[in-house]
């Protein structure tokens, strides 16, 4: 299994980079045989310790320092560290040269596919005989004079035991959470048989769609106004179209309309419509959308965006299904369901007096969350599948429809689809422009993104920190987002997607730290 993707995970950077300030160590990942997965990239990151760096930088050093590491490989298989469906525990090795070597076991199933582990550091320093053996090792490696190895050995990480132990809780902490992650994104995921259900437009097996769909089986059969949260790209408009097209506005105009597209000015006259002369280029009245939605179905598309003053108008429409047009005098009343959208935290919004809380009340009644598509992986294969057939038929073509080869698709189950289902359709219809003539669409036509699994936010050097481990990793945490932040202008979508995590997370990571711009 190819282990390299997970090094962008979130969590495994923040193990990285606290390693780094705390203790000056490097994390690294193995596979099942015990092969440094950064070496099969030409990549070696060896600690601060210099005498680690001397013997590696050597033939015969770097040899000697894979096979320290493959037996540690071994010693994982006789069940150090845990076995399979057990909490992943770190264990210590003593390398070649006396180094300490801490590693915690990767699990995919009953099947142990690599490890994490450190090494470079020591509990206490050796005695007289224990130096001199050590730097006899390195001399033996590397063309170094005695004398000038032994002005390193002073420098070399000292973990006492309390250190150690953290060190060992780290470790630990990044197995877990790879071995996580491959609990729910396995190669070529098993998924169940088909759900016999009404909304033929909703594509998906996974259990997230199943209960989605569970619940829209008892909103359709509502009036009640519903809201829609889930990020970009995960088919909230679908949702919204389903729940009209399966209710008893069957019948009645469904319209659309998303609040980030205009102005407030321009957004107020497409909702509720003017008079002649109500400003500039009005030369004759005009409906606006909730009037031309009478008796039907008004899906409002990020609502979080809207502005104070139209949520006020809004409200109005909630409570009394009454609105006046821009420049006009005399209510119109009209009938209308709304089903409301937002990928933003609404609730975190009222909390900072962002969105009215009554407003928020009344669109509320009824939500649906949408999961997004890194949580429901064993949906990838079935929607790539349907997007293939979707674009292959729109473009007029006959014949059988080609595959997706094992390894284009186990590429895109590894993938984490920040763009979520939208973009999975635009990387389908991409690779049958550019693959779809034979009967096998291969991974070269894979957008180099996705091939590689994303990479991981290059760390940025900081002082050594002191606490308790959740301190640490919390401050890490804060200064890896806010450099970020400050890389990419503050734009979180972007940095979201750097770091392998939701917007909605990184939002509630922001309002955690207070990392809040200030103009």
């Amino acid at each position: 299994m190819d282990l390299r993707p997970y090094r962008a995970l979130h969590s495994i950077q923040l193990v990285r980079e606290t390693l780094r300030r705390w203790w000056g160590l490097e994390l690294a990942i193995a596979d099942s045989k015990g092969y440094v997965v950064d070496h099969a990239d030409g990549k070696i990151f060896p600690s601060q310790n210099e005498l680690c760096r001397l013997a590696l930088f050597s033939k015969e050093g770097f040899r000697r320092c894979n096979e320290s590491i493959k037996v540690v490989g071994d010693r994982l298989r006789t069940g150090r560290g845990g076995g399979p469906g057990e909490a992943p525990q770190a264990f210590i090795h003593q390398c070649h040269l006396g180094f300490d070597v801490v590693a915690a076991p990767i699990w995919a199933g009953p099947e142990l596919v690599g490890f994490l582990f450190t090494g470079g550091s020591w509990k206490e320093l050796p005695g007289a005989g224990g130096r001199a053996e050590l730097l006899r090792k390195v001399r033996e490696f590397a063309a170094v004079e005695t004398d000038a190895a032994a002005q390193h050995t002073d420098d070399v990480p000292r973990l006492p035991e309390p250190e150690l132990e953290r060190l060992r809780d780290l470790i630990a902490y990044g197995a877990a959470e790879i071995t996580k992650v491959l609990a729910s994104r396995t190669p070529r995921p098993e998924v169940a048989g088909p759900v016999d259900h009404p909304f033929t437009d909703i594509v998906g097996q996974s259990q997230g769609v199943r209960d989605v769909i569970k619940l829209l089986e008892k909103i359709v059969r509502s009036e009640s106004t519903v809201l829609i949260h889930g990020e970009s790209g995960t088919g909230k408009e679908l949702i919204a179209r389903a729940i009209h097209y399966h209710g008893p506005r069957a019948k009645q105009p469904f319209v659309v309309q998303n609040c980030s597209a205009f102005n407030d000015n321009l957004l107020e006259s497409a909702l509720f419509g003017h008079v002649r002369g109500a400003f500039t280029g009005a030369v004759k009245d005009q409906k606006g959308l909730f009037e031309v939605a009478d008796n039907g179905t008004f899906f409002l598309d990020e609502i979080g965006d809207m502005s104070p003053s139209l949520q006020v108008k809004l409200l109005r429409v909630l409570q009394e299904g009454t609105f006046t047009p821009v420049g006009g005098t005399k209510p119109i009343k009209v009938d209308v369901r709304i089903v409301a959208a937002s990928h933003k935290d609404l609730q975190a919004m009222v909390a900072r007096r962002e969105f009215r809380e009554d407003l928020y009340y009344r669109v509320n009644v009824l939500k649906v969350t949408l999961p997004p598509l890194r949580e429901r992986v064993a949906d990838i294969p079935v929607l790539a599948d349907h997007f293939l057939r979707k674009h292959w038929t729109s473009r007029g073509h006959g014949g059988a429809v080609p595959r997706l080869a094992d390894a284009t698709l186990d590429a895109m189950v590894r993938y984490q689809w920040p763009g979520n289902i939208r973009e999975l359709e635009n990387e389908v219809e991409r690779m049958l422009v550019l693959g779809g003539d034979g009967p096998e669409i291969g991974p070269e036509v894979l957008s180099t993104r996705i091939r590689a699994g994303g990479e991981p936010v290059a760390p940025r050097a900081a002082p050594t920190l002191t606490g308790t481990l959740r301190e640490v990793m919390e401050s890490v945490e804060s200064d890896v987002i806010l450099q970020g932040l400050i890389r990419t202008h503050w734009n979180k979508s972007q940095l979201a997607k750097e770091l392998g995590i939701s917007r909605s997370y990184l939002i509630q990571k922001c309002t955690y730290y207070g990392l809040e711009r200030k103009d």
